[in-house]
C-alpha cells in the first residue's frame, strides 16, 4: 500500500479522485493510490470541498486538519492529514479487495 506514507504532522494520502459519482467511498487500488469516487461535480472547487468533508468524516477528524498538498484541479491528488496515525487511517480508509 503505497498510498499512505508517514509525515512529521501525520499522514499523507496519494489520491485518485471520480467526481460525479452518486456516493463517495473507497472504491480501490489505483496504481500507486487510493481510488475515491466523490458525490460532487469538478466544478467551482466542488469535488475538493467534498473530499476534504468526506475524509474528515471518515478519519475523524476537524477539516482543518486536512491539507490538498497538490492536485487541485488533477484526479491525482495529494492530501495532508494533521494529528493521525498511519496504522489507523490505513485501517480506516481500508479499501475494498
Amino acid at each position: 500500500m503505497n498510498w499512505i506514507e508517514a509525515h512529521k504532522e501525520g499522514v499523507t494520502l496519494l489520491l485518485h479522485c471520480q467526481p460525479g459519482a452518486k456516493v463517495s467511498r473507497v472504491v480501490g487500488e489505483h496504481g500507486e493510490r487510493l481510488k475515491i469516487s466523490l458525490n460532487a461535480p469538478a466544478v467551482d472547487n466542488k469535488a475538493n470541498e467534498v473530499l476534504i468533508a468526506w475524509l474528515s468524516d471518515r478519519l475523524s477528524v476537524p477539516r482543518k486538519q486536512i491539507e490538498l498538498l497538490s492536485g487541485h484541479t488533477s484526479r491525482q491528488k495529494r492530501v495532508l492529514v494533521r494529528g493521525v496515525d498511519v496504522d489507523v487511517t490505513r485501517v480506516m480508509l481500508n479499501p475494498p479487495l
